[in-house]
């Protein structure tokens, strides 16, 4: 008896743990509720090595939305981004977008420097000032050019 009761507790127990990693990956993917307050916001890069949908878009660090969807521009050779922005976050026209590195081993996300206009882009427009990824393998190629050249 007192070995069913135990088996009833730790059954419990995984179900209470599988239901908080649930309502974590649904918080962490945006699934959860008011994830329905969001705008979409078009960028173009030349390259976006890296970034792929559902990666992270921050201002100052801070995650405020994600890329929902990535094409590439067949008449300009460019990687269109469309951005999923949380709707409390407005940004000035003049904002830029840039992709950045999490770190030697970490992914790429969207990095937004909010700019000073006062006026806001709408829903649906695009994001003009834009940088690309930066290949960390080309950048230690020339660095280890550079110095054989100078030798």
């Amino acid at each position: 008896m007192a070995s069913s009761a135990a088996e009833t507790l730790i059954g419990a127990a995984v179900i209470a743990v599988a239901a908080g990693f649930l309502v974590y990956g649904a918080q962490t993917a945006d699934l959860g509720p008011g994830g329905s307050d969001r705008y979409e916001l078009k960028a173009a890069f030349r390259k976006v090595e890296g970034v792929s949908v559902g990666a992270d878009v921050k201002i100052a660090g801070v995650k405020v939305g994600s890329v929902s969807s990535l094409e590439l521009d067949p008449s300009t050779y460019q990687a269109v981004a469309m951005l999923s922005i949380d709707g409390s976050v407005k940004l000035p026209d003049d904002s830029d977008a840039a992709i950045q590195s999490e770190g030697l081993l970490g992914g790429n996300y969207v990095a937004i420097t909010p700019g000073g206009s006062d006026l806001m882009l709408a829903p649906g427009e695009e994001i003009l000032y834009t940088q690309g990824s930066v290949n960390l393998m080309d950048l230690v190629g020339r660095a280890i050019s550079s110095a054989g050249a100078s030798d």
